[in-house]
């Protein structure tokens, strides 16, 4: 991969993976922290040889001359290098001399052992020379520095360059041994030679013009002549002897960095390419694509790409996944489909989805495809608003823009337009004036008051129209226009054509279905009100508390369910028996709706009738799950059934899988538990069992639904023991108030119906034993 001299690379915030910015902000850090270390060392190894020290002595010493004149600890490892270089001692870098000439020399001086020492320590010879340029020429007016290393039968093979494009350097990128005649001259004489005014005419040297300075350098590396460097000025230049000399001493590292790992250079596979990539001012990217099925890796990225991705300097191929760790798998399948399809591919972002304040993402991204296996990439760092809103047309598949002339008649669609007219790509448009033999004959007045709005008014207007198609199909098309006025007059029309078909036909379906819904709403309102009434009057509310033999006083209550559409199934019933003695009983149809009410109604009726033979409970419960299982539809149900004795106070009781009765006797509240058996209705010819028990004066029996205690995310127990503590509390309440306290207090959220029944024995009546 190659990378444009001037790329230094940006604050990490861009589409990098924070892991991996993080290493590489590291790595520059440390090539940084290198360069400044080789300096110091070769200071203190100066100091060490000259002044026979340890070399931590030498680097304390160092440190102490630091401080000793006010400067940096690399500003006087910088003198002591060049002092001794120079063919001084350590004790010239003290500065002597004052003055602002001085002080600059001096500058100049470090900047330049800087730019060395960081040359040494680059990766690549490119690399080395791109430092060398900007540290240690740029300052002497140099914009650019060419690098050849010697090699077998006289060549020279281009190195590493800076501040040249990559066109030139591939021109460049061998020079044979019947080299031109500069290079020849300093290859066989050793020597610097300076070309202020370029060179002789009939050369040809790189540069910019003929007439551009330039000096070519014997690069040396152990006293041997091993490569050759050009410095290259804009415009002819003078080159004084401090030049020279400083030229002279910058490049004597350059034989250094020819071996440098990594600094062979391939000549760039599409040199022009690279060239117009790096004019460009936004993101490019050249990538090499072998194939459909290969991996892409990175060829070149420009000065923007390289600053967006802080992509670190490498000169050979790079893994797509290192410079775009993010979006390499996107990115690749971009490329691939780009090569094998030979077309532009295009996504509006990368990465996708967007990770919102993480990461800047790769806006309006294009792979284009350039020779067999080379992919250009582009992408924007800023959304382009007009790529964006032409994607956002474009996204609406059933919208389409128009412009009409109405000097000439002329018209102009979109695209999108030919399809939403039915019109195929090589008719001409239509303008909007002349749709009218395409409109549906009660249309036309609609056209005409849309085009004199437009051209009368001059003003914006919109309407529906219905367009007859080429295939005999009719379109409703809302056209959306504004009139082009110029000095006062109307010369044309620009809109918008949408294709609303699919709209008015789910108008039409969804008016349709609100009709069929409001009806079958109005049907399902009346069947609730049925079953509402049809509860009230099997079950009717009784406010006040009733007086039953046995001096039982007894008050019912119950509340519907606070949906409408969840009327429920629940009965109560307390009744005097000609036998004399009184029937409790409280059940809950499974269901809500008329089903259930109807059930409801057959269950308390039949019940009502089996009372009257004088039968046990057990055997009322029996006949009663008959009667379900036969009349019921496949419903089931809960119920207790119980017969209070006054002649004795038992109570005789039976329970179809119904909730226990709860007793309150002395101020508290105990459970009932009922048998265990089966619900009403679940099996045929079913025995069921009963229970006895003897209630005293002052005893309070209640008997309810499970509309009372349900909790949608409660246990039943949890719900029972509320209720228990409940009655607990409110137990020495008189029978009517007791049960408007609990219903105001009970706990059920399930939004279902709930009976409540409290039966309390009086003072007189007689005390039954317990069973």
């Amino acid at each position: 991969m190659t990378g444009s001299a001037k790329s230094t690379g940006p604050p990490y915030g861009a589409l990098v993976d924070p892991g991996f910015a993080a290493l590489v902000a590291e790595n520059r850090w440390l090539r940084a922290q290198l360069a400044h270390r080789r300096l110091l060392d070769l200071a203190a190894g100066v100091l060490a040889a000259q002044m026979r020290m340890s070399a931590s002595d030498a680097a304390e010493h160092l440190t102490a001359l630091a401080q000793a004149t006010g400067l940096s600890v690399g500003d006087i490892a910088a003198d002591v290098v060049d002092a001794v270089a120079e063919g001084g001692r350590p004790a010239d870098a003290v500065p002597t001399r004052h003055g602002r000439a001085a002080a600059d020399q001096r500058t100049a001086r470090r900047r330049a052992r800087r730019a060395v020492v960081a040359a040494e320590t680059a990766s690549t010879a490119s690399e080395a020379a791109r430092t060398l340029l900007r540290e240690g020429l740029s300052p002497y007016g140099a914009d650019s520095l060419w690098l050849w290393q010697r090699v077998d039968h006289g060549c020279l093979r281009l190195a590493g360059y800076a501040g040249v494009g990559a066109a030139e350097a591939a021109a460049w990128q061998w020079i044979p041994p019947a080299a031109p005649e500069p290079f020849r001259a300093v290859l066989t004489e050793g020597t610097p030679l300076w070309l202020e005014e370029g060179p002789a005419p009939g050369e040809i040297l790189p540069g910019p013009s003929a007439y551009a300075a330039r000096a070519l350098l014997p690069l040396l590396r152990r006293g041997k002549q091993v490569g050759l460097a050009l410095v290259g000025w804009p415009c002819p230049t003078a080159l004084d002897e401090t030049t020279r000399r400083a030229l002279t001493g910058l490049l004597e590292v350059g034989g250094t960095v020819l071996d440098t790992v990594g600094s062979t250079r391939h000549a760039v596979s599409v040199p022009v390419l690279v060239d117009v990539l790096d004019a460009l001012t936004h993101p490019a990217a050249l990538l090499h694509v072998p194939g459909t099925a290969g991996a892409p890796t990175v060829d070149h990225l420009n000065d923007g790409a390289a600053a967006a991705l802080g992509a670190p300097q490498r000169e050979d191929d790079a893994a797509l996944v290192t410079c775009f760790p993010l979006v390499h798998t996107e990115l690749a399948r971009m490329a691939r489909r780009a090569v094998g399809t030979r077309r532009a591919q295009r996504a509006a972002r990368l990465p996708t989805p967007a990770r919102a304040g993480e990461y800047a993402p790769l806006l309006d991204v294009r792979a284009l495809p350039v020779g067999e296996e080379r992919v250009v990439v582009l992408w924007h760092n800023l959304t382009d608003p007009g790529l964006a809103a032409a994607r956002a047309t474009a996204g609406l598949q059933s919208v389409a823009t128009f412009q009409d002339s109405l000097a000439d008649g002329a018209s102009a669609w979109s695209e999108q337009a030919y399809g939403v007219f039915g019109l195929d790509r090589d008719e001409p448009p239509v303008p909007l004036a002349a749709l009218r033999a395409r409109l549906h004959r009660d249309d036309g007045a609609a056209l005409t008051a849309l085009l004199k709005t437009l051209t009368e008014e001059q003003t914006g207007a919109q309407a529906v129209l219905r367009i007859a198609l080429p295939s005999g199909a009719v379109r409703h098309v809302r056209v959306v226009a504004e009139p082009l006025i110029s000095g006062g007059t109307v010369t044309g029309i620009a809109g918008v054509y949408q294709d609303v078909s699919d709209s008015r036909r789910t108008e039409a379906a969804l008016t349709a279905t609100f009709d069929q819904l409001t009806a079958l709403h109005e049907r399902a309102a009346t069947r609730h009100q049925l079953a509402l009434q049809l509860q009230r009057a099997i079950v009717p509310e009784v406010p006040a508390s009733l007086e039953l033999p046995g001096d039982l006083t007894v008050a019912v209550r119950y509340r519907p369910a606070t949906e409408e559409y969840r009327v429920g199934g629940d009965w109560y019933d307390v009744l005097a028996l000609p036998s004399g003695k009184v029937l409790v009983a409280v059940g809950d149809i499974a269901g809500h709706g008329i089903d259930s009410v109807t059930g409801m109604v057959a269950l308390r009726n039949a019940q009502r009738a089996l009372a009257f033979t004088g039968d046990s409970p057990r055997r009322l419960m029996g006949w009663l799950n008959e009667v379900t299982l036969r009349t019921g539809g496949g419903t089931t149900a809960t119920a207790v059934c119980a017969l209070y004795d006054p002649q004795d106070g038992g109570l005789l009781w039976s329970s179809a899988g119904h909730l226990p009765m709860l007793l309150l006797r002395d101020g508290r509240a105990r459970l009932l538990d009922p048998p265990h058996d089966i619900l009403l209705g679940a099996a045929p010819s079913f025995s069921y069992r009963e229970q006895r028990i003897g209630l005293r004066p002052g005893d309070t029996l209640l008997l309810y639904t499970d509309g009372l205690i349900e909790r949608r995310h409660a246990g039943l127990d949890e719900g029972l023991a509320r209720l228990a503590g409940e009655a607990a509390r409110l137990a020495d309440l008189e029978p009517g108030r007791l049960v408007d306290e609990l219903l105001s207090t009970a706990t059920g959220d399930t939004d279902d119906d709930t009976s409540l029944v409290a039966v309390r024995v009086g003072a007189s009546a007689e005390a039954g034993a317990e069973s």
